[in-house]
């Protein structure tokens, strides 16, 4: 039955047309369902409740059994920016630069607190002065959009509970009998469509009642009920924002109404819900104003009307699943039948569960096409996924390493298409990015630092030294170069990718300054959010090492920009040199000061190892094990992000039973909800990883350093399990890719490669290192090779 007559929506709809996906390379691996299943509802929103999203939008869904809760969200919902207030202007200075020549003379002359102090007062971003709650003011926040509750009308004794996401098929759903009668749930999230879909589903031979109503924190509202439709809208109050929703509503021929905010099925035996939403927010720099939501929202739901719950069921599942089944990994079954919280208590006293550990390495996947597809705006610290209006750090963009974490996986996962929303909205921040880097350093191109919005702050921030990166867009230029690198396609690199770059590069080459030895050194410049003001926190120069590096690559693929290769590479020579300090630790300043006792979260110097490649095990030994030093030293403990960040430092490292180690401190259960910048990480019922509270980070860098335990490729070869540990003697893992565009499948058993299968989408030359074992290969665009433990080909 096509969806019609009772429908009534209240259709959030967020987003722009959507985008057409790549095409996937190699076959699509049909895999067994991963599942997180519980047998109780959820209580607390960030602990228990389970994600699903579109891309778009997102909802948490509890699984109360007499009311059910959907707590849901739309991407573009913000606060701040110039309609909270007028002067807002993305945070900038105009002429503090001018302050610049002062605090580097300071800091050449050893004055070190007074050249912070000088840089603190005219060097910070611009913020509305903070007369609220909210430590956000001027700067703004992520918003929840509302609570949709659903009562369900039953009697009898509750058996059988059961709440269940399968990330397979991303499909959450609850199933439960009240008596002898069968209640169930199915809660999916359509990219196609842009639409949340919620199935209410009783066997009861009358059908039974529902009761509906929508909450919002937000107070300039109305509701109308016209056309079948339940249409919220309203406008923040903190900066004017339009936004509206709708549900769109089939009760299978049932009878509706709507009565003092609530809509009253009577008999039903289904009652589906439609939500879509939007708002008049438009990533165009300065107003990000100016879309015509409403036009939007119907047109969404004119589409709906055109399909039936069935349609949208398999068109979801088959979008998802062309790229969600790319991959499948095996690294060992078990008995275990527990529900999922109960097997997360199990795993942290000790237990071996290697399904739960490939289940958590796929739940990262899940996550990130859940809410990071092309035409959307990129992943958040929280994805899609917020219940506050004032939540933790904003919920925003952090640009010193949290939403590079965030983007870690998609290559190596085989998930490009959702590296686009992020590379997109990386080239929309040059224009006020180069604005920031005229106002605060005199310089050419365009930069960003840690704390971003969508309304395009791009100035240090409001206090140090947490405040000041610059190092933020060099650090976006790596995805940039990474999504060209693993693809090959220098169409993209042409006209998107390298004019990203060199802009980047242009500020550098501009920020860049002598020190009395003659190196190139940033000043001033803070290792992010740990120590004072320097002349050269390493992690600035190994950025612009790995900037420079990468742009003088791009120039020699496009065959073009010879005289700006030729400053890069001088420039890159005389960048300050990598340091060994005196307890033989990789320098994290230029002056030898790092403390060995010091346990902070950010291990930034390190940048070179993960995600860059200026130091490896195999071409800078020596480094390598000071890098190691350096580890050691700051301990396996951290927010959950951070020890997802040494995760991908020991499998480099070519220590795969650390790395697991740091994988099991990843997944330890907690319940902590609030803030701690330590030793809280862990994760919480539902996976989530917990900073705490919830980041969506430590999800993907968990992800992402399972897959660089199994295959690496930064060091010029395709390096098979690099860093296997014990704790996996077999398994096998399908679809990975690797840079130079190769898709490799990976048995092995005991310890031991049995063969692996390679593909190139590009064709070319290719070493592939197993062991001791090296092999070059002439590889043909499309060609399956099968290489044996000896790399030796094999028939087919």
């Amino acid at each position: 039955m096509k969806i019609r007559r009772l429908s009534i929506l209240i259709i959030i709809l967020g987003g722009l047309i959507s985008c057409q996906s790549n095409n996937s390379t190699g076959p699509v691996t049909k895999q067994s369902s991963d599942k997180l299943w519980y047998n109780q509802p959820a209580k607390s929103w960030m602990r228990e409740a389970l994600p699903v999203g579109n891309g778009y939008m997102g909802a948490m869904f509890f699984g109360g059994v007499k009311e059910e809760r959907i707590q849901f969200n739309e991407e573009s919902l913000w606060a701040g920016g110039k309609g909270e207030w007028d002067q807002y202007n993305g945070g900038n200075r105009e002429k503090a630069y001018q302050y610049l020549p002062q605090v580097r003379a300071l800091l050449n002359e050893g004055k070190f607190d007074e050249a912070h102090a000088l840089a603190k007062k005219e060097l910070t971003g611009v913020i509305k002065d903070n007369k609220g709650n909210s430590i956000w003011e001027g700067f703004g926040a992520y918003q929840a959009f509302g609570d949709i509750y659903v009562e369900t009308i039953h009697e009898g004794e509750i058996s059988d509970y059961r709440r269940e996401l399968n990330v397979s098929e991303a499909v959450g759903s609850v199933s439960y009998k009240a008596g002898a009668t069968n209640f169930q749930r199915t809660y999916f999230g359509s990219y196609p469509q842009r639409t949340l879909v919620f199935r209410f589903k009783n066997d009861a031979p009358a059908g039974t009642d529902y009761i509906l109503r929508l909450e919002t924190p937000h107070k300039n509202v109305q509701v109308a009920f016209e056309n079948n439709q339940l249409i919220l809208s309203g406008a923040l109050e903190n900066n004017g924002m339009e936004f509206e929703s709708r549900i769109l509503i089939d009760a299978g021929g049932s009878e509706a109404s709507f009565s003092d905010g609530k809509l009253s099925v009577k008999s039903a035996k289904t009652l589906t819900l439609y939500l879509v939403a939007a708002t008049d927010y438009r990533n165009e720099y300065p107003d990000y104003k100016g879309r015509d939501y409403r036009a939007l929202n119907e047109k969404t739901i004119s589409s709906l009307l055109d399909k039936t719950y069935d349609e949208l069921l398999a068109e979801h599942k088959s979008d998802y699943q062309s790229l969600y089944s790319r991959v499948s990994l095996n690294l060992g079954e078990n008995a275990n039948t527990l529900p999922t919280d109960e097997r997360l208590k199990a795993y942290a006293e000790g237990q071996p569960d290697p399904s739960l550990e490939a289940l958590y390495f796929q739940y990262g996947r899940y996550l990130m096409i859940s809410s990071s597809r092309p035409g959307t705006m990129p992943a958040n610290l929280q994805g899609k996924w917020n219940d506050k209006t004032n939540p933790p750090w904003a919920s925003d963009y952090h640009a010193n390493i949290n939403i590079q974490m965030i983007y870690w996986p998609v290559e190596v996962t085989n998930l490009a298409e959702c590296h686009q929303p992020l590379i997109t909205y990386i080239d929309k921040l040059r224009q006020p990015g180069s604005k920031t880097a005229r106002d605060f350093f005199n310089a050419r191109g365009w930069i960003v630092n840690t704390m971003n919005n969508p309304f395009g702050f791009t100035a240090p921030g409001w206090d140090f030294p947490w405040g000041f990166f610059p190092g933020g867009a060099a650090w976006y230029a790596r995805h940039v170069w990474e999504h060209y690198d693993y693809s090959g396609d220098s169409l993209f690199l042409r006209e998107t990718g390298y004019p990203i770059m060199k802009e980047a590069a242009l500020f550098w080459l501009d920020y860049l300054t002598a020190d009395p030895e003659g190196y190139l050194v940033s000043s001033p410049s803070y290792s992010p959010e740990h120590g004072g003001i320097s002349t050269g926190a390493y992690m600035d120069i190994q950025i612009a090492w790995d900037l420079f590096t990468n742009c003088i690559k791009a120039c020699e693929v496009l065959e073009g920009d010879p005289s700006f290769k030729a400053q890069l590479i001088e420039a890159k020579e005389k960048l300050l040199p990598l340091k060994i300090g005196k307890w033989g630790q990789l320098q994290e300043w230029k002056e030898d000061r790092d403390d060995p006792d010091n346990k902070h979260r950010h291990v930034s110097h390190l940048y070179a190892l993960y995600p860059g490649s200026q130091v490896s095990a195999a071409k800078t030994p020596k480094l390598a094990e000071a890098a190691k030093v350096s580890l050691d030293a700051r301990g396996d403990d951290g927010t959950g992000w951070s020890i997802a960040w040494k995760i991908n430092f020991w499998a480099r490292l070519m220590d795969g039973d650390h790395a697991y180690k740091l994988l099991r401190r990843a997944m330890k259960f907690s319940s902590d909800e609030g803030v701690n910048m330590m030793d809280g990480g862990g994760v919480y019922a539902n996976l989530f990883s917990t900073h705490p509270p919830f980041q969506l980070d430590g999800n993907m860098g968990a992800t992402a350093g399972i897959a660089e335990m199994l295959v690496q490729s930064h060091a010029g070869t395709i390096h098979l399990l690099p860093a296997l540990p014990t704790a996996w003697p077999g398994g096998k893992v399908r679809g990975l890719r690797t840079r130079g565009g190769c898709e490799v499948d990976i048995t092995w058993e005991n310890g031991q490669l049995v063969e692996v299968e390679i593909s190139s989408i590009t064709g070319g030359s290719y070493t592939v290192r197993y062991a001791g074992y090296n092999a070059t290969i002439a590889m043909e665009k499309g060609k399956v090779y099968r290489l044996n433990s000896m790399l030796k080909e094999i028939g087919s």
